[in-house]
Order: structure tokens, then C-alpha cells, then sequence
């Protein structure tokens, strides 16, 4: 599957992919999330803006919610239901939504 990415690829001589090279607001943001920070869009989004943590992280990240329903394995409908709150979310499918937007699961509590 060949997805349009923002990340350019540097192979070295033989062919190999060596190095990764993305935006730097990209990169900051990657960078902030390993060290376990929760960005203060995403913190504000769930206590002023009244959104769940799973759509606040996916709308701060810039994923739509098939490309995250996707990368979870799970419709894009039953990611609906989860971000308007109106059901309790499986701890395996917080990790499946996790993973699918690059953060950890304690990050969606």
C-alpha cells in the first residue's frame, strides 16, 4: 500500500532505508509525546472543549477518523461512538486506538 506520507525515506548505497526525515512540527510533537508530555491542545480539548481523549489526541496528531478506525482495526462508526463518550471503551481497544495514533494507552484516560 503505497499511503501519501509527509516522511521522505534516505536509503543508503545499497538500498536500505537509513534515515527518516519528517516536519519539524512533526518531529516536536513525536518528541513531546515519547518523553510522555500530554500537549496543553490536547489537555484543553478535553476539559474546556468537552471532547473525549480519544478525539482530542486524534484531532491534535491530524488523523481522520478512518485513518485511525483503520490502523485499529475497527469502523469508523463504532470510533464515532467512542469519541462521543457514550459508551465505556475496552481497555484492548484503547490500546488498539493507542497504537494506531503513535501514543501510549494511559494517554487516552
Amino acid at each position: 500500500m503505497n499511503t501519501p506520507t509527509d516522511v521522505q525515506i534516505i536509503k543508503d548505497s545499497s538500498g536500505m532505508p537509513a534515515f527518516a526525515v519528517v516536519p519539524y512540527e512533526r518531529w516536536i510533537k513525536q518528541t513531546a509525546i515519547t518523553a510522555g508530555l500530554i500537549p496543553n491542545e490536547v489537555v484543553g480539548a478535553v476539559i474546556e472543549g468537552g471532547k473525549t481523549p480519544v478525539r482530542a489526541w486524534r484531532e491534535y496528531l491530524g488523523f481522520t477518523q478512518e485513518d485511525v478506525a483503520s490502523r485499529a482495526g475497527i469502523t469508523q462508526a463504532a470510533l464515532s461512538q467512542i469519541e462521543s463518550g457514550e459508551h465505556k471503551t475496552r481497555k484492548a481497544t484503547l490500546e488498539k486506538l493507542a497504537r494506531a495514533m503513535g501514543i501510549t494507552e494511559p494517554m487516552l484516560h
